[in-house]
């Protein structure tokens, strides 16, 4: 597409999820750095999510992680994110956090355990019930840490048995998203290691069960863009975690690593037809923000992606095909390398302008004395973290 009315045409349908505990206090397993302002509650979270869509215009969704954005009444809070100009989004299940997990959670061996687990999963789903989310994700910590602990194939058993009483409970117009992670905080054996293992599970489950690829849970070296077209090839992409890594889990924000991974990766979804909303992929970030500040870094995170998209929708299609066809190696690198070295930032803050928008959302939130507001505002309670 090189069309540039074009470009901007498809870019204005761009949508991506923000996660709700970016907002709280998060980083290492060595150290979280409180900040001044941080929310206290699911309400502030979202208040602060609803900032970031109003400098960027193309973050209207906040996803929820229970229990972490336990309320009384999930309804109200929903409606609390329409007032905000925001929507609740992919409601995330956390069956990781409880000492009775410590085995596994939907492959632990003791029936108790896993029956716990699913009833945490089903409650999620009532959660998307009442705030009219179409989507539950679903990370499991499950794994064993030394040869012999459990029998793996057993696990393998309870897990599909899971996913399948998951799968029956979900409404017609809901899907569970199924995530995979390489390691940690089993070392050993992770029960749902790798894209291949999601993959499976979800081809038996049907249509309703598709996988999430977060960009920061693959070993060193793996061809990402890779899984991706293979996955939207299939029709099994469901979404993504958007982060980066240098070494491992790092959940650094996107793009910060290696942009030109994150160009990659938006070039197959966009050849494989999965940036069309019809498709239904949700793109969503998943950071933690230890050191910076964390609404500009929620802002600075969206316009990467951003940004990478538009240098994806500026490959020249016909021209990759011709010089694909014809054997011609260099000239096809040539054209993709083209469209990853245009300066799309012009062409983004015209955009904006043209859209009523700041052409700088950085710049512009930092003169809206938004952070000076709520660490004046927000004193005394329990700033949320990864535990509230």
């Amino acid at each position: 597409m090189t069309d540039l009315s074009a470009v901007k045409a498809a870019l204005r349908g761009q949508s991506i999820e923000l996660p709700s505990w970016a907002f709280a206090n998060s980083g290492t397993r060595f150290k979280v750095f409180g900040q001044p302002g941080v929310p206290r509650t699911p309400q502030e979270k979202i208040a602060d999510a609803a900032q970031v869509h109003r400098y960027t215009g193309i973050a209207p969704s906040v996803a929820l992680h229970i229990p972490w954005d336990t309320v009384d009444d999930y309804a109200e809070l929903a409606a609390y994110a329409r007032e905000q100009g925001v929507r609740v989004g992919t409601v995330n299940a956390n069956v990781f956090q409880d000492d009775d997990f410590k085995l596994g959670s939907v492959t632990n061996p003791d029936p108790g355990v896993r029956a716990k687990a699913l009833d945490h999963l089903f409650a999620c789903i009532g959660v998307m019930d009442a705030t009219g989310s179409a989507d539950l994700k679903l990370w499991f910590a499950d794994g064993t840490n030394y040869p012999g602990q459990d029998d793996v194939r057993a696990r393998q058993d309870r897990l599909a048995e899971a996913l399948e009483a998951v799968r029956d409970r979900l409404g017609p117009d809901q899907r569970m998203l199924l995530e995979y992670k390489l390691f940690e905080p089993a070392f050993y054996t992770t029960d749902v290691p790798d894209w291949g293992t999601a993959y499976a599970h979800c081809l038996k489950l049907g249509d309703q069960a598709q996988v999430v690829v977060d960009t920061g849970h693959h070993a060193p070296g793996t061809n990402i863009e890779f899984i991706v077209a293979f996955l939207l090839r299939e029709h099994k992409l469901g979404g993504f975690d958007f982060n980066s890594r240098f070494y491992a889990d790092d959940d650094l924000m996107v793009g910060a690593a290696d942009p030109f991974q994150l160009f990659r990766i938006m070039y197959e979804v966009v050849r494989g037809g999965g940036y069309d909303p019809a498709e239904g992929i949700a793109f969503m970030l998943d950071q933690c923000h230890n050191i910076e500040a964390k609404i500009p870094a929620q802002i600075r995170s969206v316009l990467n992606v951003q940004e990478a998209t538009a240098k994806a929708l500026l490959v020249d299609a016909g021209a990759l095909d011709a010089a694909q066809r014809s054997g011609d190696v260099l000239g096809a690198n040539a054209v993709l390398m083209d469209a990853y070295n245009t300066d799309v930032r012009p062409l983004l803050a015209e955009l904006r302008e043209e859209d009523g928008r700041d052409p700088d959302p950085m710049a512009a939130f930092a003169r809206s004395g938004y952070l000076e507001a709520i660490a004046a505002e927000r004193v005394g309670g329990r700033q949320a973290g990864w535990g509230a």
